[in-house]
């Protein structure tokens, strides 16, 4: 699908990746309906982007939301074209994680999409006409997240529903990518550093020690030249690819040299140096290297 005169919406676009996909967007010559928790930040990014952006304020994971977001895109701009599925949040981490933190981190993470395909894909059925699904997930979603049980199971969730949804509708005028990036400069990742939870700190250092941390705009550039192409899965960070080839190919070799990367960075935090992404290649590729000469 030509990424050009299309109308969109864009969860968790106050920041972030968000942010930089919708000014993506509009700089390709669409429009564009910015949703934030943070109204006030959305506001900021639909001025700075001009006439052809929107903003609404709240909580993707509500219906409500989702549907008058959709309402806001068609009643200014037409008809709805692409939907990005961006809203994250790092709620919870390990076992002592609450249900309610399990319920923000599954609704925001898994569901707040779900919702938005039940609302958008059948209108695009209707009309006859191409529709674009894109999920934000994560390379957690294909990997793990070291630190955040909540993150991890939320992600993998995320890009399972994407894959359903490109399987399902596909080949009937949906178009459905998922984006699985590792590090990117956002607030999102950047708390981990200075939130005070149990393995906070490992979890963030998992991501930025395991690859280049890069900027949103770059991601938002990456994710933008796939959807033109409808490349299902969209990996701003290469080196990904090759993790999970390597994960599938010996499941139990790759668990093993996940655990020898996350006591590396235990060892290492608080007061440390960070292993660099070296120490996660050694634990995780080495082992694959292995196999295949074995």
């Amino acid at each position: 699908m030509r990424m050009t005169d299309r109308v969109a919406v864009v969860t968790g676009g106050g920041a972030g990746i968000g942010a930089a996909l919708a000014s993506a967007l509009v700089d390709a010559g669409n429009r564009v309906v910015v949703v934030d928790l943070d109204g006030g930040a959305a506001q900021a990014v639909a001025d700075r982007l001009g006439d052809r952006a929107r903003a609404l304020g709240g909580d993707v994971a509500d219906d409500a939301v989702i549907a008058a977001a959709v309402d806001l895109a068609e009643s200014t701009f037409g008809p709805l074209d692409v939907f990005v599925a961006n809203a994250g949040t790092t709620a919870g981490m390990g076992l002592d994680s609450t249900d309610a933190a399990w319920s923000t981190a599954l609704n925001v993470n898994v569901l707040a999409h779900v919702r938005a395909a039940r609302l958008v894909i059948p209108r695009w059925l209707e009309r006859g006409t191409p529709g674009y699904f894109l999920t934000t997930a994560s390379a957690a979603g294909l990997l793990t997240q070291i630190g955040s049980a909540t993150y991890s199971v939320s992600k993998h969730a995320a890009v399972g529903f994407a894959e359903w949804l490109s399987v399902t509708y596909g080949d009937r005028g949906v178009a459905v990518s998922c984006l699985c990036p590792m590090g990117v400069n956002t607030a999102l990742l950047n708390s981990g550093f200075d939130s005070d939870r149990e393995g906070a700190s490992v979890a963030a250092a998992a991501v930025t020690s395991a690859g280049d941390v890069l900027e949103p705009d770059d991601v938002a550039r990456t994710t933008l030249e796939a959807m033109e192409a409808e490349r299902f899965l969209i990996l701003p960070h290469p080196q990904v690819l090759t993790m999970y080839s390597h994960k599938s190919a010996d499941y139990d070799r790759w668990i093993a040299g996940m655990r020898r990367y996350r006591s590396s960075l235990e060892r290492s935090a608080p007061g440390h140096s960070t292993p660099d992404h070296s120490t996660l290649e050694r634990s995780t590729l080495d082992s694959a290297a292995d196999t295949r000469q074995g």
